[in-house]
């Protein structure tokens, strides 16, 4: 029997060949939400748990193709980015989501990958200042793209609340630092609405395997938008999601896992229907 009227979202991002960041973390994220996922996909990616070994970024016609595709026929409720790697793909997502007013977009500033390699250039940085971030509801930056984007270093909560503000005045709405590994005050994220600042504490769980756990995040935030949820409350849901994600993250491959966007399945006793 079909589900009539399910919520709809976007991912807007590369492709990840492991399976546990980018397009595909996003998709199984808004699947666990109960939203149906589409994407738009900026880039390939050769890559695994050990590192990226190769990029190629799509041509720009065919993302634009894409994003028109599906912005002409689904209704999307929210908006998500990851990595948009070039100048001129940054550009054409902007001027797409303007073009077609979609207002709950959410901006993961995917920089550099949990391996280390750099996935957004220079360049794109500051076209990604200049135009995407305009239209932003929600800019979600780990403590190393947050110092990237404020220009500033990060050592303190201090320093995550100015960074928080400086990010907000490239124009978006909402500013997320993510905690993270922060020494000073661990797995906690920190909002600035303009006004206000919001903290989401959270477990640190020890492990290695983190990959994707900035795309899964922002993509969960997305997904509890989707459903209509306003923004505290989506954040809040999604950090208790991303939290039992991580706590239950999966130990394969011989670099960094990824987490376990089903970790509430039972894989032990899953008898599909017949």
């Amino acid at each position: 029997m079909a589900t009539p009227n399910i919520a709809q979202a976007l991912t807007i991002a590369g492709s990840d060949s492991g399976g546990g960041a980018g397009i595909q973390a996003d998709l199984k994220t808004m699947h666990a939400h109960g939203v149906f996922g589409t994407s738009v996909i900026t880039a390939v990616t050769a890559q695994n748990t050990l590192a990226v070994f190769e990029t190629f970024d799509l041509p720009v016609s065919i993302v634009e193709a894409q994003l028109n595709a599906v912005l002409e026929d689904f209704e999307i409720a929210a908006v998500k980015t990851g990595m948009l790697s070039s100048s001129a793909i940054v550009r054409t997502t902007a001027d797409a989501l303007a073009a077609h007013a979609i207002n709950r977009i959410i901006v993961d500033p995917v920089m550099i990958s949990t391996s280390g390699d750099k996935l957004l250039t220079g360049e794109a940085i500051d076209t990604l200042k200049n135009t995407l971030l305009a239209h932003a509801l929600l800019v979600t930056p780990n403590l190393h793209e947050a110092e990237l984007l404020a220009e500033m270093s990060i050592e303190s909560e201090k320093d995550m609340k100015i960074a928080a503000k400086r990010i907000r005045s490239y124009g978006c709405e909402n500013v997320l630092v993510k905690g993270g590994h922060a020494e000073f005050k661990k797995a906690t994220d920190l909002l600035f609405d303009g006004k206000n600042y919001h903290e989401f504490p959270g477990e640190f769980v020890a492990t290695d395997n983190l990959h994707g756990t900035g795309c899964t995040f922002s993509a969960a935030i997305t997904a509890r938008l989707a459903l209509g949820e306003p923004l505290l409350e989506a954040i809040a849901k999604a950090k208790i999601y991303i939290s039992h994600a991580i706590s239950n993250a999966l130990d394969i491959g011989r670099g960094h896992g990824p987490t376990d966007h089903f970790y509430f399945l039972d894989r032990n006793d899953f008898d599909p229907p017949t």
